[in-house]
């Protein structure tokens, strides 16, 4: 029997079973997007987290990989790599990136994503991992295996949005990279999500 209900895009979303070499990647906004959106965790729909104010646009997908979250295990990594004190996890789930030359006009889609690496970011003194993906057969960046690999002004690019994309100007930053860091360590955060995900998903059935 064909499931009539639309599945949950954080519950209800297989990461994929090629994981963490291949996920599945919930696609919220995209560049042209001039407000920022984000999954309600309680309806799965997606609902307007704030308005751009101003010109900072997200220079690629972005959305989350389901069945992952951002806690303790994700956190413990961050601390043993960064030597920083760490408190824990944002408590969403991870944050992906997908690269691709195709001009997708929207999000709230799913697609397969490679990860190829990520930036280890702190905002608030939370971690808040970026996972940096491209979209599975893509022509332009299939030829990418890791993130060193990619042209540093695509990188910066990245980088300058993460640090930004909360601050008015004039506010203090609230963002923070610690680290850059390429496709093997990608795969250990997500797997660290992944094993964040199912612990909440247990500590909720209790």
């Amino acid at each position: 029997m064909n499931n009539q209900f639309k599945a949950h895009p954080w519950h209800g979303i297989p990461i994929g079973e090629n994981a963490p070499e291949q996920v599945t990647a919930f696609i919220e906004i995209v560049p042209t997007d001039t407000v920022k959106y984000e999954v309600d965790k309680e309806t799965g729909y997606l609902k307007i987290d704030r308005p751009q104010k101003y010109s900072n646009i997200v220079p690629a997908l972005y959305g989350f990989i389901p069945m992952t979250y951002c806690d303790e295990q994700v956190a413990s990594l961050a601390r043993e790599r960064s030597g920083r004190e760490i408190e824990k996890g944002d408590g969403d789930p991870i944050d992906i990136c997908v690269l691709s030359e195709h001009a997708i006009t929207h999000g709230n889609i799913i697609l397969q994503a490679i990860p190829i690496g990520g930036f280890r970011l702190l905002d608030k003194g939370e971690a808040d991992d970026k996972i940096i993906a491209i979209l599975k057969g893509d022509g332009m960046y299939k030829g990418y295996e890791d993130l060193h690999q990619l042209p540093d002004s695509v990188v910066q690019r990245l980088k300058h949005y993460f640090l930004t994309y909360k601050n008015l100007p004039g506010e203090p930053m609230t963002c923070e990279i610690v680290n850059v860091y390429g496709r093997q360590e990608a795969h250990e955060v997500i797997r660290r999500s992944i094993e964040d995900y199912w612990l909440l998903i247990r500590n909720q059935a209790k």
